[in-house]
């Protein structure tokens, strides 16, 4: 089973779920899909690392095939080519690596380079299977990161933390998820962008639940828009100054409490009838 924790905006609490769902889980796999700024693994601090590098394709120009047709700049859809002083110029950051322009070229002049955008490294903690993407600085999408590292769990329950908010990154791991986990926070900022990775999630035909995360007291408009909605609320954690300092000192709190052991266990066991 694949489950995909995501929150509409960053510091609900995404990451302490998800981490504590794998910790619970035991046996599992733990994705950290944010690749712009993993940090999953400052509480699972995986051992045995490993890094694999991954690279995108990027079109390639030969200046004495090319004869200044320009069905390649017509065919791009994504305007990333232009042809400019007698030859083809590439804007790298809109170019989605289709592999059109080489296609269509019928002199071909056009090949494919590779161009490293980032890395995977894996590791584990304990009898959990780490996988960590990380974008380099500057590149603009993510996504071939999150599909290799999506690709490389072994089977078995696996947790994807995903990126914050509703973007196609996002959507990149809804799709391979078997069921989602809101993670909430009871405030009006939180409860607008929650509805915006709820739509996402049901849009894509995910089943779903929620934990409502640092709420000691009830948000009426959330809680009243899961009940119109059938939304099954798995969990209300209370903000905890003891709970934020462990989580802040990079614990885990499955690890660290019985009681939160329980209560993610029951989160574990909630979802598993969900999908059934």
């Amino acid at each position: 089973m694949k489950i995909a924790v995501l929150s509409g905006k960053g510091g609900a609490g995404k990451t302490m779920v998800a981490v504590n769902l794998a910790a619970a889980a035991g046996h599992a796999a733990y994705i950290d899909c944010d690749v712009e700024e993993p940090n999953g693994r400052l509480f699972l601090k995986p051992e045995h690392l490993q890094q694999t590098p991954v690279c995108t394709p990027l079109p390639s120009f030969d200046a004495e095939k090319c004869t200044g047709c320009r069905k390649c700049v017509e065919f791009c859809r994504f305007h990333a080519l232009i042809y400019i002083r007698e030859k083809p110029m590439i804007f790298p950051e809109v170019c989605h690596s289709c592999g059109g322009c080489m296609l269509v070229c019928p002199e071909h002049a056009v090949t494919e380079q590779q161009k490293q955008i980032g890395f995977l490294e894996t590791g584990s903690h304990g009898t959990i299977q780490v996988i960590t993407g990380e974008l380099n600085p500057g590149e603009t999408s993510g996504i071939p990161i999150i599909r290799q590292a999506l690709n490389s769990a072994d089977s078995g329950i696996t947790v994807i933390d995903c990126p914050p908010g509703s973007a196609c990154s996002v959507m990149e791991c809804v799709c391979h998820a078997d069921y989602c986990l809101l993670v909430a926070e009871p405030t009006a900022f939180g409860f607008h962008n929650f509805k915006m990775v709820y739509e996402l999630v049901t849009l894509l035909g995910k089943p779903c639940g929620v934990v409502i995360n640092k709420g000691n007291v009830p948000y009426e408009p959330l809680e009243q828009f899961c009940i119109a909605n059938g939304i099954s609320i798995l969990d209300r954690i209370d903000y905890d100054p003891l709970v934020a300092s462990a989580a802040a000192q990079g614990k885990i709190l499955c690890q660290e409490r019985p009681d939160f052991g329980k209560r993610f266990r029951n989160i574990l066991s909630a979802i598993g009838g969900g999908c059934l």
